[in-house]
């Protein structure tokens, strides 16, 4: 069987790929209309990458979470830790 000259599988096919472009797309830009979400309340741990070394013996300490999007340095070796880099993702 055929429609407009082509096999009704074909059609069936592109009209399935077409649908799942289609559907695809609107989910993008769903996401990226989505506002930014609140930052958590002041006690809640927040998300940070921020790298830090002992300037006595190097020891690097990579720090995940903290209650402050700047938090206070580390201590080691009875002293604070040296700002290595933030890492920006």
């Amino acid at each position: 069987m055929e429609l407009f000259g082509y096999p009704i599988l074909n059609i069936a096919i592109a009209v399935t790929i077409g649908y799942f472009f289609w559907r695809t797309g609107f989910r993008v830009l769903r996401g990226m209309a989505a506002p930014i979400p609140e930052p958590p309340p002041p006690g809640e741990l927040r998300k940070v990458k921020i790298m830090y070394r002992c300037g006595i013996c190097g020891t690097e300490v990579r720090m995940t979470v903290a209650p402050d999007q700047e938090p206070p340095p580390p201590r080691h070796c009875l002293e604070d830790m040296d700002l290595v880099a933030p890492i920006d993702d």
